[in-house]
């Protein structure tokens, strides 16, 4: 049984060690924890305005296809996030 326990504590230090390494802050710096997830753009096609979702979950540069709301033709929107703030740029996919 005491193996176990020995095992269990330099796990634990391993994992202090790891947490508090300088190079993860500086990779991983540490913000307020918040992001827009939502933004606002102008269909290039109809010129209504709509809104979309945004997940900052999906990286700080983000590509896909989104449909008009209103005249159902596809978007290639643009997503960045820089400090929390979504920078979003919508695009007729056939351009």
């Amino acid at each position: 049984m005491e193996g176990c326990s020995t095992r269990i504590r330099r796990y634990y230090r391993y994992y202090i060690e790891v947490t508090n390494d300088d190079e993860l802050d500086e990779e991983f710096p540490l913000g307020d924890g918040t992001a827009e997830t939502s933004a606002e753009v102008v269909c290039p096609y109809c010129g209504e305005p709509a809104a979309i979702s945004v997940d900052p979950g999906g990286g700080s540069f983000q590509q896909y296809v989104e449909d008009c709301e209103v005249c159902c033709n596809p978007w290639q929107v643009s997503v960045r996030f820089v400090d929390g703030a979504a920078m979003v740029d919508v695009l007729p996919l056939d351009s």
